[in-house]
């Protein structure tokens, strides 16, 4: 016998199933139909598209799932006639996980039972979930097209074996023996049909169960009055339990929520309701139907590379594939649904699809429903809320890919600000509807820290002449993506560190007599710095602070470019940023008068660290800073 050990993830995941997650353990045969479904979409596909396939199947073949019961052995068994799994395929999908799915998984638990147990589908783990209920498990599977079947067998414990078999036809087998406490409940014919009804109904192919009943035979009257007894007998019955109708062929108006709500289960493996049903049949030059649907929860993999794609593309209703990143863009990587066309060939290639004019039409009309379905619910500001707290950084991400959807995807997107409270967000539109007539730029200021930011030196000047500036504080993609906005409705996107502070109160002689009486010591600063800044001058931008750092202007396009270098792992030179300084602050108008050139050295270097720290920046040399400001500190008492 060939025996394996499970992944160390699986082993702990295995774990948790048998010990921890008892809150809703009938999610078991939701997942294993589920997993059914899938194989029968595969093996179906193949018999359309691939002749040797075809030449080994029956000609009357048709995707079906059996569930049999049994009560005397304590057991059920799931089957299916489904493409099957050979023996990569078993060590693979149930003995060591290939998605990194399953450590996101046991990373992400909460160590509370019932969410916990919510998280499974999402992780592609569903399969575990057969030993909150099973003593041991057995899954029996031949691939289509091979001639050799594998028997795959495991208590749920560290290991598995892994064996060659006998099976005649394609398909999968899961064989569950059940624990003594389980067993009452997942052989009852009423209880797993009602199992099979609220999650699957809507599964395309049919889910018969197999059960024994006990029949009592019929007397005759002369039967009963000679005082004959009944025989009893078990006869074994065989029914349908789902409606096998693919639910997004159905009208909407023969359709519930409710019915909605489960399909989405049934194809996302998610435990909550979905936040938005989006169903539409589109005629005309393209026919095709879509279903989508936007989770309640962001999916955990949303930030991976590796991320599974959610939408299933059919074809005149045969399953092509489920695997295709293309067919939305990224940035909508987190919904999940079906799209069905009637005019996309079965035989359709990843290739012709990434080409296919109807596939692109189909794309974009698609792309259109669910941004304008997105707009409906902004109108509801609780529900918006909740929205915005899982997916408003993947449509920053398609405010910046999606040249054609931009302007919707900008008012879409919710931003911190300087006017709104902090467990609040603002749109571009109340943005813009606040601001002063005269105002024609949308500021912003980009850092990692929320509070560091809204306390920036940065800040002063807009406070004092009250214009509002937006707070990124999601530095990784804010820096690299909201300089490329361009402009929202005419109103240029500006970010205050590279910019000239607002109006104030000071002309342009007052503002050259003001540099002229400080050139010295901006100069000596300088010479103090070197190479660690770029310039130093006097700024109006300051009320309280001594001193902030900016950008130059004209690095700003080069700057940009090098934080995207960064972001792909590839080292890139800071540029020295503009040092300037308050010239009403009692730090900067002693320091004019200073001639301890140790003295004035120790303060430039201070002024620039503090007005680094202040605006969320790193310090060169700490050591040093410290020192500094001990030798200041000293001189002061």
């Amino acid at each position: 016998m060939a025996k394996h050990q499970f992944q160390t993830e699986v082993g702990q995941l295995l774990h948790l199933m048998t010990h921890s997650l008892y809150s809703n353990k009938e999610i078991f045969i939701r997942e294993l139909v589920s997993n059914a479904s899938d194989a029968i979409d595969k093996l179906n596909y193949l018999k359309l598209t691939d002749e040797n396939i075809k030449a080994k199947l029956p000609e009357d073949w048709s995707g079906e799932i059996n569930i049999k019961l049994d009560e005397e052995d304590k057991s059920i068994t799931i089957a299916d006639n489904g493409i099957g799994m050979n023996e990569e395929d078993l060590i693979n999908s149930i003995g060591t996980i290939a998605k990194s799915g399953t450590k996101s998984f046991v990373e992400a638990l909460t160590g509370d039972a019932k969410k916990d147990s919510n998280l499974i589908g999402q992780f592609g783990v569903g399969f575990y979930s057969v030993f909150m209920v099973a003593e041991k498990v057995d899954v029996i599977s031949k691939k289509a097209g091979e001639d050799t079947a594998y028997k795959w067998t495991s208590t749920g414990t560290g290991e598995f074996e892994l064996n060659p078999c006998i099976k005649d036809t394609s398909g999968t087998v899961i064989y569950i023996k059940l624990k003594d406490e389980e067993a009452e409940d997942y052989t009852s014919k009423y209880r797993v049909e009602t199992i099979v009804k609220k999650y699957s109904n809507h599964i395309a192919y049919p889910i018969f169960l197999n059960y024994s009943e006990e029949v009592t035979e019929e007397l005759s009257e002369e039967d009963k009055k000679a005082g004959k007894e009944a025989k009893k007998t078990k006869e074994n019955k065989r029914e349908q339990a789902n409606a096998a109708t693919a639910l997004w062929t159905q009208s909407k108006s023969n359709l519930k929520q409710e019915d909605y709500n489960e399909f989405y289960k049934s194809i996302s493996h998610d435990s909550q309701d979905p936040m938005l049903t989006i169903h539409t049949k589109a005629e005309g030059v393209n026919e095709y139907t879509t279903l989508f649907y936007v989770p309640k929860t962001a999916p955990m993999d949303m930030y991976r590379a590796d991320y599974q794609p959610g939408v299933k593309l059919y074809v005149k209703r045969v399953f092509i594939t489920d695997d295709e990143k293309e067919l939305l863009p990224t940035y909508l990587r987190f919904v999940r649904g079906i799209i069905d066309s009637e005019d996309l060939p079965l035989n359709v290639s990843r290739e012709i699809l990434q080409e296919n004019r109807v596939m692109a039409n189909i794309k974009q009309g698609s792309v259109k429903k669910i941004l304008n379905e997105i707009k409906k619910l902004s109108k509801d500001e609780e529900k918006y809320k909740e929205f915005i707290e899982q997916y408003n950084r993947p449509l920053k991400e398609g405010a910046y890919q999606d040249f054609t959807n931009k302007e919707l995807l900008l008012e879409l997107l919710r931003f911190k600000s300087t006017k709104a409270e902090k467990d609040n967000m603002t749109s571009l539109e109340a943005y813009k509807d606040r601001a002063d007539s005269e105002q024609k730029a949308i500021y912003y200021i980009v850092g990692e820290n929320e509070n560091v930011l809204r306390n920036s030196p940065l800040l002063e000047s807009y406070k004092k002449n009250d214009i509002e500036v937006l707070i990124l504080d999601d530095k990784e993609i804010d820096e690299i993506i909201t300089p490329m906005y361009g402009a929202y409705k005419e109103w240029e996107f500006k970010d205050i560190t590279a910019v000239e502070p607002p109006k104030v109160e000071q002309t342009e002689e007052e503002k050259k007599e003001v540099e002229e009486k400080f050139k010295d010591i901006t100069e000596k600063i300088k010479g103090a710095l070197g190479e660690a800044v770029k310039e130093v001058k006097i700024t109006n931008r300051l009320s309280n602070s001594p001193s902030c750092v900016v950008k130059d202007a004209g690095d700003a396009q080069m700057q940009q470019m090098a934080q995207m270098m960064r972001a792909m792992g590839q080292e890139m030179p800071e540029s020295a940023p503009i040092l300037e300084i308050n010239p009403d602050h009692e730090i900067v108008t002693k320091l004019k008068d200073l001639s301890d050139e140790k003295l004035v050295e120790d303060v430039s270097w201070v002024l620039l660290d503090q007005a680094k720290l202040s605006e969320g920046m790193e310090i060169t040399d700490t050591v040093a800073f410290a020192q500094r400001l001990a030798r200041i500190t000293a001189k002061a008492l």
